[in-house]
């Protein structure tokens, strides 16, 4: 299938069948894209947390208004956004930069100091926004990563995030759970896959000027 055909395919899977589980190689497909995705100044501001423990899944669930995708899928993405230590996250990527770029460190460095004040004039609020919209850039690569492979997702908003929080220890990591995605395979009861695909047409969506 070409990529649109496969973008048909996919629709946000609401039942997964327990009994299949996605491989190894499927998982570092999917890290692979995630880790190629856009950001804000190349800097990814966040880290993805994949859990498999059952356990654990579990006590996601409860804070999960007990969505059942949470512990059947296969694994469960968590999309974190940093809440602190900006400067320090653009001193690493400044870092990098020089490093691999063989690029003249002092223009890197003028442009680390660029970035850093854009974010400090920033508000909390804004900080907060900004952060865990950049998830959601990362976010879609999984889901385009999980169709051309065939695997099923579904994006997740439905869950408390203070909640996630306290269960992972993502506060003293200087993390904040923003988006979650359940991966695995469609179970043949979900009765979701076999309704029509609803979508706004080319004419209602797009305008050229």
């Amino acid at each position: 299938m070409n990529l649109i055909d496969k973008l048909n395919w996919r629709y946000a899977t609401k039942a997964f069948d327990t009994n299949k589980k996605v491989g190894y190689q499927e998982i570092d497909f999917i890290k692979e894209a995630i880790r190629l995705s856009v950001s804000a100044y190349g800097l990814q501001l966040y880290k993805v947390i994949i859990i498999s423990n059952n356990e654990i899944r579990k006590e996601l669930r409860k804070a999960s208004w007990d969505q059942p995708q949470i512990t059947d899928a296969s694994h469960l993405f968590i999309f974190c956004n940093y809440t602190n230590n900006y400067d320090k996250h653009v001193d690493d990527y400044i870092g990098k930069i020089a490093q691999n770029q063989a690029s003249n460190f002092e223009a890197a460095e003028q442009y680390g100091i660029s970035i850093k004040q854009n974010i400090n004039n920033m508000s909390a609020a804004q900080r907060t926004s900004w952060t865990e919209k950049q998830t959601y850039l990362a976010l879609n690569n999984l889901l385009v990563a999980c169709a051309e492979l065939k695997i099923d997702a579904c994006p997740m908003e439905g869950f408390n995030k203070g909640a996630y929080n306290q269960i992972l220890g993502l506060k003293d990591m200087g993390l904040n759970a923003s988006v979650i995605a359940a991966v695995g395979y469609r179970s043949q009861t979900d009765e979701a896959q076999y309704r029509q695909k609803i979508r706004k047409s080319a004419k209602e969506l797009f305008e050229f000027a």
